[in-house]
C-alpha cells in the first residue's frame, strides 16, 4: 500500500469564479485523498492533499491544470506531515 502523504498548495492565476474548488473537491473524492480547499482573499485558492502519496501527487499534477476555465499561472507545494484528515471539503 502507498505510504501516506501530504501536501500544501498555492495555486495562482485566473483560479476563482472557475468551479476550481468544486473540481478540485470532485477529483479529491474520487482519489480517496481528504483535505481542504478555499479561496484566499488575494485571488489565489489555498489547499491540503493528505491521502496514499501517488492520489496526493496526481492532486497536485491536477492543480496545474485545474478545471477547463481556469488559467493557472504558477503552483506552490510544501511538504507537510499527515495530520489524519478524514474527508475532503471546501471552506
Amino acid at each position: 500500500m502507498d505510504a501516506p502523504d501530504a501536501r500544501h498548495v498555492l495555486v495562482s492565476g485566473r483560479v476563482q469564479g472557475v468551479w476550481f474548488r468544486d473540481t478540485c473537491c470532485e477529483q479529491a473524492r474520487n482519489l480517496g485523498v481528504a483535505g481542504w480547499v478555499r479561496n484566499l482573499a488575494d485571488g489565489r485558492v489555498e489547499a491540503v492533499f493528505e491521502g496514499p502519496s501517488a492520489a496526493v501527487d496526481r492532486m497536485v499534477a491536477w492543480c496545474h491544470e485545474g478545471p477547463s476555465r481556469a488559467r493557472v499561472d504558477d503552483v506552490e507545494v510544501s511538504v507537510r506531515t499527515p495530520a489524519g484528515l478524514a474527508g475532503f471539503r471546501i471552506t
